[in-house]
């Protein structure tokens, strides 16, 4: 009985998690990019999981291709 009880509590929490992270990725979808993440996944897509330091010096490697919106958030922040 404890199993079958902690099964489902297992599946209810899976349920409400996957649910959750289905909506904030619909969210995500409606608001525009800040910056430069549609320049990141164009761009530097083989080094996205490398760490913000590797990120920007791919942007800086490739700032001719950024788009205005990118190119001015790297523009305001210094680099």
């Amino acid at each position: 009985m404890r199993i079958v009880l902690k099964s489902k509590s297992f599946i209810v929490g899976l349920t409400l998690l996957s649910s959750l992270v289905a909506g904030s990725a619909v969210a995500q979808e409606r608001r525009p990019d800040p910056g430069c993440g549609r320049d990141v996944s164009r761009l530097c897509r083989a080094v996205m999981d490398q760490g913000d330091g590797v990120i920007l010096s791919c942007l800086q490697q490739h700032r001719a291709k950024l788009s205005a919106k990118c190119l001015k958030v790297l523009t305001d922040n210094g680099q």
